[in-house]
Formats: C-alpha cells, sequence, structure tokens
C-alpha cells in the first residue's frame, strides 16, 4: 500500500445560486477588483492508503458521491498525490 493525499474540490453547479459567493463578489467589485465571476468551493483533503493512484481516485470519488457533495447541484473535480 502507498500513501495518498485525495482533494475534493465541490462547487456549485452553474445555475445554481451561489450567494456565498454572491456576497464576496460584491465586496471584491467594492474593493475595486474588475471580475467577471465569482464561484466558492469546498475543498476537501483525505490521506489513505491505497494500492494504486487510481484506488485512491476511485474511492475519493465514493466519498464524494456519498457524502462530500450533492451531484444533482453540485460538480466536483478529485485529484490525487503521492505522499
Amino acid at each position: 500500500m502507498t500513501a495518498y493525499t485525495a482533494t475534493v474540490e465541490v462547487r456549485l453547479k452553474h445555475g445554481v445560486l451561489d450567494p456565498e459567493a454572491e456576497t464576496t463578489e460584491r465586496a471584491l467589485e467594492r474593493l475595486g477588483f474588475d471580475l467577471e465571476d465569482l464561484r466558492a468551493a469546498d475543498r476537501f483533503e483525505v490521506d489513505m492508503d491505497a494500492a494504486s493512484a487510481d484506488d485512491a481516485r476511485e474511492r475519493a470519488g465514493e466519498m464524494a458521491e456519498r457524502l462530500l457533495a450533492n451531484p444533482t447541484i453540485h460538480d466536483y473535480e478529485v485529484s490525487v498525490e503521492e505522499r
């Protein structure tokens, strides 16, 4: 077994209201930043032992599907790095 860190980034799909991002976007614009769009995201880092990077990616994807994200309203990305 090899030690991996799987990173799962979860964000709302385009078209789903994102009040946190909207509030932050307005505040940044008041500070003088010119933005086209802003989206908030949650990031989860999971340390695990797995037989391969593909196995770690598959397990992290299952975690996202079952708990970390609601596939109806969220998109998510999984990346894996060996520790």
